[in-house]
């Protein structure tokens, strides 16, 4: 049994899985839908989601890039049109077998940890409604009116280090860990599942040698 001072842990990503949805696209949808943006500067975002989906470029770069259409819009804006976005898809849009499962493991003091590569200027606003024991995000300053990731973008082991940092490396156990992607968080976890587009929950197989906090 674990003593006062190790913690077990629940992780979650929150784009397609937690939220049925991607909060990148729809939040971009929906800044476009209120600020009335032209046809070619969708075009152009579209071309730089191709780009980072083929990984031709880092996340961190793609994530700048591809945010350049928050640019003149100050962190306290974003906060603004954020929480009316999340006012229309919490908890509607929310996977529900999921949103259960975070209550159950709350009341067996598992620790819940939604960990998101989201950026922080809109994902912030989404955990005044959503109450978990700590949620990580990307990262961002905002420097001559536009947004720049602080550090790196939180995908693959930086969300692990997210969780290193936080705890300390031998003070934690996921106990499971859920996404839509076979990501290296996974492979941390005792228990593991992925969660198809269609918000089923499957197991995951993860890579033995990387349970490193168990």
């Amino acid at each position: 049994m674990a003593d006062q001072n190790h913690y077990k842990v629940a992780v979650f990503d929150i784009n397609g899985t937690l939220y049925r949805k991607s909060s990148k696209e729809e939040f971009f949808k929906y800044i476009c839908f209120k600020k009335g943006y032209k046809l070619l500067n969708i075009f152009q975002l579209i071309i730089f989601k191709i780009i980072g989906k083929a990984r031709l470029i880092n996340q961190t770069e793609f994530k700048e890039n591809f945010f350049n259409y928050l640019d003149n819009l100050s962190p306290e804006a974003v906060k603004k049109y954020a929480q009316e976005y999340w006012h229309i898809e919490f908890p509607q849009y929310f996977n529900e077998k999921l949103m259960k499962r975070v209550e159950e493991l709350k009341k067996e003091n598992v620790k819940v940890i939604c960990i998101s590569g989201g950026l922080d200027v809109y994902m912030r606003p989404l955990f005044e409604r959503f109450d978990v024991d700590h949620y990580f995000y990307t990262k961002t300053k905002y420097v001559n009116n536009t947004y720049k990731i602080d550090g790196q973008a939180c995908k693959g082991e930086e969300k692990v280090r997210c969780l290193d940092n936080h705890f300390g490396n031998n003070n934690y156990t996921i106990v499971e860990a859920y996404s839509d992607d076979p990501e290296v968080i996974l492979d941390h976890a005792e228990k593991a599942y992925l969660i198809t587009p269609e918000g089923e929950i499957k197991n995951y197989k993860p890579d033995q040698t990387k349970l490193a906090h168990a």
